[in-house]
């Protein structure tokens, strides 16, 4: 039997026939596909890296290098684990990351629940634009505003010291230096979260609520009963990305910051790979620490897939 007349028999139209009715869309997905393909496929083939002492300038150009360059196998990672700075990095890596997840996570969720109950459209809108705001701005701008606030010449130091108190600065104190990177975090991101709930909350029938309101379900129990289930599959989709997202808590965002607390407090795998790899231009133990990085992440989203499904959600993927 072809797969034609098989997929005919189960209803659905021949693979020809799915190509000539979808032709429109494939053609605007073909730009999307090339760019994957360039800046995401492509440099995948340059982990090569990793098992070599890399030297760009042996080749007329940086691909020409990687034929030329000499293998080291495993020497890379050797090196790696044998440093006692890649394993802080990493705890701290994982430590920002679990501070965000329990801090940053849930916030945009209670903002959309909020924004969603106030009855006035426009004043709706208003809020959700004020929030959504601070996603445009870069981290520069963001860093920037936080030192204007919380610096050693900040507003809040300034008040202290004019009403005869010593003035503080929060921003170089590598002890809350963790908080502060979140509340940054959160100023700047939550908004953009806003959009993804708020979004999943427009698809849930009115009916649903009239029905619990005539059954006596005051607000709260109509929250739980109705909002939050509706938000459980985007809750669950978009807690399995951000654990594969774990290990890249804000390179542009902690580089600023380095100098002011110090790398013992800022340093994570990103900035360590940048540091001791780049700046260094040791490529090929920056390109092993990025594919120690990218296994790991890998596995975290398998892992929370998993338990996504065992959870009942479809996760990023079905089984």
């Amino acid at each position: 039997m072809t797969e034609e007349s098989a997929g005919q028999r189960e209803g659905k139209p021949a693979f020809r026939l799915r190509l000539r009715r979808d032709r429109t869309l494939i053609l605007m997905t073909l730009p999307v596909i090339a760019l994957l393909l360039v800046f995401t496929y492509l440099p995948v083939l340059g982990n090569v890296v990793a098992f070599q002492d890399y030297d760009p300038y042996l080749g007329d150009n940086g691909f020409s290098a990687m034929f030329l360059s000499p293998w080291t196998g495993l020497e890379n990672f050797r090196r790696i684990f044998a440093d006692p700075g890649f394993w802080h990095a990493v705890q701290n890596t994982f430590v920002l990351f679990l501070l965000q997840l329990v801090l940053y996570f849930p916030i945009p969720v209670a903002l959309a629940l909020l924004i969603n109950s106030v009855v006035r459209p426009r004043v709706r809108a208003v809020a959700q634009a004020v929030m959504y705001l601070p996603h445009f701005f870069s981290w520069v701008l963001v860093v920037t505003v936080f030192q204007q606030i919380l610096g050693g010449a900040g507003i809040i130091a300034q008040t202290l010291r004019r009403h005869g108190h010593q003035g503080i600065d929060l921003m170089t104190d590598p002890g809350i230096f963790k908080f502060l990177v979140t509340a940054e975090g959160v100023w700047k991101d939550a908004g953009w979260g806003i959009i993804v709930f708020l979004a999943a909350l427009s698809s849930v029938p009115p009916d649903l609520y009239e029905a619990a309101a005539m059954d006596g379900a005051g607000r709260r129990r109509r929250m739980w009963h109705i909002t939050l289930p509706a938000l459980r599959p985007v809750i669950a989709l978009l807690l399995v990305l951000r654990v594969g997202d774990a290990l890249t808590v804000g390179f542009e965002q902690l580089l600023l910051q380095r100098d002011a607390v110090g790398p013992g407090a800022s340093e994570v795998l990103d900035t360590y790979v940048w540091w001791n790899g780049i700046r260094n231009q040791d490529f090929g133990y920056a390109a092993a620490a990025g594919l120690i990085k990218g296994v790991i992440g890998l596995g975290l989203v398998l892992t929370a897939n998993k338990v996504a499904h065992l959870m009942g959600e479809q996760g990023v993927y079905e089984k």
